[in-house]
């Protein structure tokens, strides 16, 4: 298998190096997406819509064994035409969103992506869509869509870990398997995924584990959902969505300002009293262990929760479970535990609720546990 995807990269990477590619594009983000664009396929195949963003399955270097590169430099189009046979799985449309690295990505162009995807489904333009995104914030944006899209059509989110010119470029194989989820009937009702290195991932499970490895994507809590190649598409148990977890887009671009502190030995208050002060709405703790700090951080969480901030315990570990009320007492100290979710998760979590209202931290927690 892996044999025949290595093939395709490296025929990939022989179309891309005969082909004139622009050195950027010229779209900033969050700015109105170009109209779409189609390959030639038969009508009895799905239509996937595939809206890009950027982020190094789009970057460019000037030679082949570069380390340094462009991210977001090749255009949507181009990503899907230099992937063999992806026409044979879908119907595609190609959409430009923004041709960002996602360390650059913003309250904006997740606004954009987010009612552009329901438009395309309340109009009934696509029957799935693909999001081709940078790694960096990809299990942000993920979760993001996850809580606010409402539909039972399948969304995956696809990035790679080497620019598109590269040698081993992952990308025209991680694009394939992400086109070839999309459009499997098996894919309906899951939720938004995220497809690389022939692995699906749930938006709240999965996240960026490494910095150059291409199998950087996993779940610590809880294992892929599903598997594929070339061949098939394997979901490992039946889809269960849960549509209580939705939340609203508030009018505007911007959601409301939460902040993550990060715990460490010998902390203080500083990081706390500077997001009291710069007016956050809420504060997520990056914790040590379950979730934890050092007394004077505490104790500053509690002065920023008596004021009416949300404050999130979360933890900096990177997998396991932050539990209520074990070394912290979070009914008197009015916190709220993130269970199963990493810090910047938690952030995204907490902006909606604040967005759409929900502030107490009773409110909060069932929310929390509500996407369990």
């Amino acid at each position: 298998m892996k044999t025949a995807i290595h093939a395709k990269c490296l025929a990939v990477a022989l179309v891309l190096a005969a082909t004139a590619l622009p050195a950027s594009i010229a779209l900033a983000a969050g700015e109105t997406v170009t109209p779409a664009t189609s390959t030639t396929a038969s009508a009895a195949l799905p239509r996937v819509a595939v809206l890009a963003t950027g982020g190094t399955i789009a970057g460019q270097a000037d030679t082949r064994a570069a380390n340094a590169y462009n991210a977001g430099a090749v255009g949507a189009q181009q990503l899907v035409q230099a992937v063999p046979g992806i026409e044979k799985l879908a119907h595609l449309s190609t959409e430009q969103v923004a041709s960002i690295g996602s360390q650059d990505m913003n309250d904006k162009v997740w606004f954009t992506l987010a009612r552009r995807i329901q438009e395309i489904f309340d109009r009934n333009e696509a029957d799935a869509v693909v999001i081709t995104h940078g790694t960096d914030t990809l299990e942000e944006t993920a979760f993001f869509l996850d809580n606010v899209l409402r539909t039972d059509k399948p969304v995956v989110l696809v990035g790679s870990m080497r620019p598109s010119t590269a040698t081993s470029a992952d990308g025209p194989s991680n694009l394939y398997e992400a086109v070839e989820v999309a459009a499997s009937p098996a894919a309906r009702g899951r939720g938004v995924m995220v497809v690389l290195n022939d692995t699906i991932q749930s938006a709240r499970a999965t996240t960026k584990t490494n910095t150059t490895s291409v199998q950087t994507f996993v779940s610590p809590n809880s294992g892929p959902i599903g598997y594929v190649d070339p061949a098939s598409v394997r979901f490992l148990a039946p889809a269960v969505q849960f549509d209580s977890h939705k939340y609203a887009l508030p009018s505007g671009e911007q959601l409301p300002r939460v902040e993550i502190v990060y715990a460490h030995a010998n902390m203080d208050s500083v990081q706390i009293d500077n997001a009291i002060a710069n007016k956050a709405k809420g504060i997520v703790l990056a914790g040590v262990g379950d979730g934890n700090t050092s007394k004077p951080a505490i104790e500053a969480l509690q002065r920023a929760a008596k004021q009416g901030i949300v404050v999130v315990r979360a933890s900096r570990v990177g997998s396991g479970f932050v539990n209520r009320n074990v070394e912290v007492n979070d009914d008197t100290s009015g916190f709220v535990v993130s269970l199963d979710l990493n810090p910047q998760k938690a952030r995204v979590l907490t902006q909606l609720l604040i967005a759409n209202g929900i502030t107490s931290p009773a409110q909060v927690q069932k929310a929390f546990a509500a996407t369990w």
